[in-house]
């Protein structure tokens, strides 16, 4: 499952970034890693961007740079 795929309220875990080159090094300085706690806040009416929450401040992300995050939704 990818971030972009995961329900609003849901939480999950960062198992994988894929990408190449400027897309993969701006999630990482966003502090999306590997074993990094996700929470889904809300997404726009037509689903672009997303609001997340990740190491305890709010993110905007674009559905394409979370398209490319592999995650595993928590219990």
């Amino acid at each position: 499952m990818t971030l972009d795929e995961l329900a609003i309220g849901h939480s999950c875990i960062v198992k994988k970034v894929n990408g190449e080159g400027r897309i993969r090094r701006r999630i990482f300085d966003m502090g999306i890693t590997p074993n990094t706690e996700i929470y889904l806040r809300k997404k726009a009416p037509l689903g672009d961007p997303l609001e997340i929450t990740v190491r305890g401040y709010e993110l905007t992300l674009r559905k394409s740079e979370a398209s490319v995050v592999e995650v595993e939704e928590c219990a």
